[in-house]
């Protein structure tokens, strides 16, 4: 018994051992990320998504940040409607900023995936649903179901609903977004989860609204053993949203994060990172080629290129960038999904990066090189 207990905690261990690594949390700056090479694209659409409020949180205007990322020359953009900040009051809705950053967009010749919400959206804290809806909903350890919870399914309906209607007539939009990450709890803050029915009403509606485009539905790909575990166990019961991306979206969206920290240890911190093992390749590959077999398109929705710390808000040292994401990481992450044979069989759709409202901030402190290394890709240097 004991023998066999050993042996089980070694086969654990040892991919657990491949996943973590120590870092000091702060490394020098390099033009490392000049010298590698950059995967072309081909026929991939190569974007990123505006954060409004984290541009407000760094202390950046909105508008004028993103006037500037949207100048350079990609093709996508995904933007977000935030259910709590759209609507106000009962019944009173506010168009006026989203209204701006798609007619943003539409100038500089973009396409758009525009995520409707309702109750949870990409951007922290991922949750918008009005206090005044809540009633009671979202209870710790609980799934949010549509036959319990009538008042907010119905007032998520009607917000998706009216969201699809306003834009459906804009060219310029080629994808609904259903939800963010749907099926799995919110980070590690909270235990509640909407259940799948609930999530297939609101796919309902937005197809409803608009026959014609397609529903995006994202999620998490582990990074790690200890990830994918924790990510099981918290979701078994329904599956994860990835899983429930390939049972019920048109277009199937992955938020990759290959390094992120655990905790600080003084200077130091204790990263997870198995994105190189072979495990990790393979399941990129595996995920690629089952989503196109499918029928359905895979794209990252999500391409971490911004510090994933023990922090909320990302660090912005002087002289220096945090170790979860470097500026050459920008382009080594990119390249894991678009270097030839990475993904087998399959075929990417989209890559968005995630963080660009960081590296707007980043060049104002003095660091240009997150906005160059994105340039490097989106220009194929």
């Amino acid at each position: 018994m004991k023998n066999t207990l050993r042996a089980a905690l070694a086969a654990l261990a040892a991919p657990l051992a491949l996943d973590l690594r120590v870092r000091r949390s702060q490394q020098p700056l390099t033009d490392i990320w000049q010298e590698l090479p950059v995967a072309r694209r081909g026929a991939t659409l190569l974007g990123l998504s505006l954060r409004p409020r984290q541009m407000a949180a760094f202390g950046l205007e909105p508008m004028s940040t993103a006037a500037e990322l949207l100048a350079y020359p990609f093709q996508l953009v995904r933007l977000g409607a935030y259910w709590r900040l759209m609507e106000p009051s009962p019944g009173a809705f506010v168009y006026d900023e989203l209204d701006r950053l798609v007619e943003l967009a539409e100038q500089t010749g973009k396409q758009i995936i525009l995520a409707v919400g309702a109750v949870k959206t990409f951007g922290y804290p991922e949750f918008f649903a009005p206090d005044f809806y809540q009633a009671g909903a979202f209870r710790e350890g609980t799934l949010v179901r549509a036959a319990q919870q009538p008042h907010l399914l119905e007032a998520a309906n009607r917000f998706v609903t009216r969201v699809v209607e306003r834009y459906r007539d804009r060219r310029a939009v080629i994808a609904w977004q259903v939800e963010h990450e749907a099926l799995d709890p919110l980070g590690m803050e909270h235990s509640w989860r909407l259940a799948e029915d609930f999530v297939v009403h609101e796919i309902d509606a937005v197809r409803a609204a608009d026959p014609t485009r397609p529903v995006l539905l994202n999620g998490f790909l582990a990074n790690s053993t200890l990830a994918a575990a924790t990510q099981w166990l918290r979701t078994r019961d329904q599956d994860d949203s990835l899983a429930g991306a390939q049972r019920l979206g048109d277009l199937v969206g992955v938020d990759y994060y290959p390094r992120l920290a655990l905790f600080r240890l003084g200077r130091c911190s204790l990263y997870l990172d198995g994105s190189h093992t072979p495990w990790q390749q393979w399941r990129r590959r595996r995920l690629a080629e089952a989503v196109q077999a499918q029928g359905r398109q895979l794209l990252v929705s999500e391409g971490q290129a911004e510090p994933w710390e023990a922090l909320t808000t990302p660090p912005n040292p002087q002289r220096a960038a945090m170790a979860s994401c470097l500026p050459e990481h920008l382009i080594t992450t990119y390249n894991q999904w678009l270097e030839p044979g990475a993904l087998g069989n399959g075929h990417l759709f989209a890559y968005l990066f995630w963080g660009a409202e960081y590296w707007v901030q980043r060049r104002l402190s003095g660091d240009g090189r997150y906005l160059a290394a994105f340039r490097r890709i989106v220009l194929q240097e």
